[in-house]
């Protein structure tokens, strides 16, 4: 196992491949090898991931490519049978409509984002150039916020923070959850729906053809 190991590590180093044919035919290896007790697939699947990354295939984000290899699962393991029993096609065939569909995913998740983000325009009541807008440009990528938080990444004085929330809130963007009068934490619950759904989409399954429960 070390040895097939050490051969698998040299495979991801390579350069002169097409990245997801590398990236599907290392993870069907690395099935094949299946060295832990426990994890393999999630293991496997992380590898996708960690060789897209690493040669430069995607930067900012991560597309979820591997969610989609388990939408059709029988299909999956057929196509790391066919490759074990020689045949690499299935594999890197079904990891490229994987990726396809999480480029696709990750647009409408995108247009769902921008949609949000003008609705909050006719709504939020600040003036032009407020943290108020910044906060709310912050709420993209981090949808539950504190007053620390908020101050850290504005660059304001933590006891300045509940300016900016407050125009949010009042215009039903972002809403307090803790309840606390202290440690109070509040989101942007519009966001969190659209990342729920992008959640979704990806992690839909089927076993033998059939949408899975």
């Amino acid at each position: 196992m070390p040895g097939l190991v050490d051969d698998l590590v040299s495979f991801t180093r390579r350069t002169d491949l097409p990245v997801l044919s590398q990236a599907a035919i290392a993870h069907a290896q690395f099935e094949t090898i299946h060295p832990f007790v426990d994890g393999n697939g999630r293991t496997g699947r992380a590898l996708i991931h960690a060789l897209l990354r690493g040669h430069g295939l995607t930067r900012h984000a991560t597309v979820p490519v591997s969610a989609g290899l388990l939408t059709d699962t029988g299909g999956y393991f057929a196509t790391l049978d066919a490759y074990r029993l020689g045949d690499p096609i299935p594999v890197i065939t079904t990891l490229a409509t994987a990726t396809f569909d999480a480029l696709r995913n990750a647009t409408e998740l995108v247009a769902d984002l921008r949609r949000i983000r003008d609705g909050w325009n006719a709504r939020v009541k600040a003036r032009r150039g407020a943290d108020a807008w910044r906060l709310a440009d912050l709420l993209l990528r981090q949808p539950v916020v504190d007053a620390s938080l908020v101050a850290r990444e504005l660059g304001i004085a933590a006891a300045n923070a509940a300016r900016p929330i407050g125009p949010l809130a009042e215009a039903g963007v972002l809403a307090e959850f803790t309840g606390l009068a202290r440690n109070r934490m509040w989101q942007a619950q519009e966001i969190i729906d659209a990342l729920d759904a992008f959640a979704a989409r990806a992690g839909r399954r089927a076993v033998n053809g059939r949408p899975g429960g």
